[in-house]
C-alpha cells in the first residue's frame, strides 16, 4: 500500500475538476524556492554515474561528516534500515517509533520480517520516548524536527538517549530531513557514535525533491552493507551534478535560510489570525490542529488550494507560497472559509 505524503496534485485536480494550472500546492513541505540549477552538462546524461564526481566530498563539507552514503532520497535509506540493522545485530527486537510523524518509518519496520518470519516489535511514543520505553528498546527512531508537528529535540537529550541505548547495544536513528534551516541543531555537528544513524535529504531545503537525493550517516560497516544491497548507480548523473552544485553554494544557502525564516513567520501569523487551534511547524511548513481538518481541507480544495491532511485527520499542514500572487490566493481563500 502506498502512503500519502502530500503532492498527488493531478489526482486532486481531476477530483475537483480544476485545471492543474489553477492550483496552489502547499501540501508537500518542499521549499518553493528551488535551488537555481545551472544547465546540466551533457556528460551527466550520457555517462553512467561515477562516484568520484565530487558529490560525496561536497556532502561531507556541507554536513560536516565524511562517513556517509548517498542514496536515492532518504526514503531509500528508510526502507533499507530494518534489514541492515537486523543483519548487523543478528536478531530483531523492540523498535520505538513516534506515534505522529513521517509514516514511511512505521511502514518500513512494520513490513520487514526475518527469514524465520519474526518481525520487529513496534512500540509508539508521543513527542519523546518514556524512560521505561528507552530501557527496553533496541532501536529508537526520532524525527527532528518532527514532520508534521514541528517538535524539536535538544541535542543533549538525543545524546543522552544514544548513551542509554549504547549500554544495551541499541541504535538511535534520527531523521533530519527538515533541519537544514537550523544546522546547528543537527547531530552531525559532533562526531557520530557507532550506534547513531542520521538521515538527511536535499529535497526539502534545496527544493529539489525531484532529484531524489539523500544521505545516510553512520558506522562505515553498516553503510557498506546497505550500499552493497542497493547496488550501483542508485542516483542518476544529473541529480548527482545538481546536488553537488547546491551543497557547495554557501552564499545561496545563507540567503535561503533567512528567506525561509521570514516566509514561515508570515505564514504562521496568517494562520494564527484565521484559526484558533494550536499551530506548530518549521521554517518550511506550519501545521494547524483542527477538529474539522477534513472539512477545511475539502473547502480549500474547492478554492484550488492543496494542503496536507495529516494522517490522524486532526490537523492540516501548510507549505509556503512562493510569491505575492500565491499569498493573495491563500489569504482570500482563508478569509472566505473562516469568516
Amino acid at each position: 500500500m502506498m502512503l500519502e505524503h502530500g503532492g498527488n496534485l493531478l489526482k486532486f485536480a481531476q477530483q475537483y475538476q480544476r485545471p492543474v494550472a489553477e492550483w496552489l500546492d502547499l501540501s508537500t513541505g518542499v521549499s518553493p524556492f528551488t535551488y537555481p540549477c545551472p544547465p546540466v552538462p551533457f556528460d551527466a546524461w550520457n555517462r553512467l554515474p561515477e562516484l568520484n564526481d565530487g558529490l560525496e566530498q561536497a556532502a561531507a563539507e556541507y554536513y560536516g561528516c565524511g562517513s556517509l552514503l548517498a542514496v536515492a532520497g532518504s526514503q531509500a535509506a528508510i526502507m533499507a534500515l530494518p534489514d541492515a540493522i537486523a543483519a548487523q545485530r543478528g536478531r530483531l527486537g523492540v523498535i520505538a517509533l513516534p506515534r505522529v510523524g513521517y509514516k514511511e518509518h512505521q511502514h518500513a519496520w512494520q513490513n520487514y520480517s526475518g527469514a524465520d518470519g519474526v518481525k520487529w516489535q513496534i512500540e509508539y511514543y508521543d513527542d519523546i520516548p518514556s524512560t521505561s520505553l528507552l530501557a527496553r528498546s533496541d532501536v529508537v527512531v526520532c524525527i527532528n524536527p518532527n514532520n508534521p508537528t514541528g517538535v524539536r529535540l535538544p541535542l543533549e537529550q538525543l545524546r543522552q538517549w544514544q548513551q542509554q541505548l549504547q549500554q544495551r547495544q541499541g541504535m538511535l536513528i534520527v531523521d533530519e530531513a527538515f533541519i537544514d534551516c537550523t544546522p546547528e541543531q543537527s547531530l552531525l555537528t559532533q562526531p557520530l557514535d557507532d550506534n547513531v544513524i542520521v538521515l538527511r535529504s536535499i529535497g526539502k531545503f534545496f527544493g529539489l525533491a525531484g532529484a531524489r537525493v539523500g544521505f545516510l550517516f553512520g558506522q562505515q560497516g553498516l553503510l557498506d552493507s546497505i550500499a552493497q544491497k542497493l547496488g550501483p548507480w542508485t542516483i542518476p548523473g544529473p541529480s548527482r551534478w545538481i546536488t553537488r552544485e547546491g551543497l557547495l553554494d554557501s552564499t545561496w544557502q545563507q540567503q535561503m535560510r533567512q528567506c525561509l525564516a521570514e516566509q514561515s513567520s508570515r505564514l504562521r501569523t496568517l494562520l494564527t489570525h484565521c484559526f484558533a487551534g494550536k499551530i506548530s511547524g518549521t521554517e518550511l511548513f506550519q501545521t494547524v490542529a483542527l477538529p474539522d481538518a477534513p472539512m477545511i481541507h475539502h473547502q480549500l480544495c474547492q478554492h484550488a488550494i492543496l494542503t496536507r491532511l495529516c494522517d490522524e485527520q486532526d490537523a492540516l499542514r501548510f507549505g509556503l507560497p512562493s510569491n505575492e500572487l500565491e499569498w493573495k490566493k491563500l489569504e482570500l481563500a482563508l478569509s472566505k472559509i473562516t469568516q
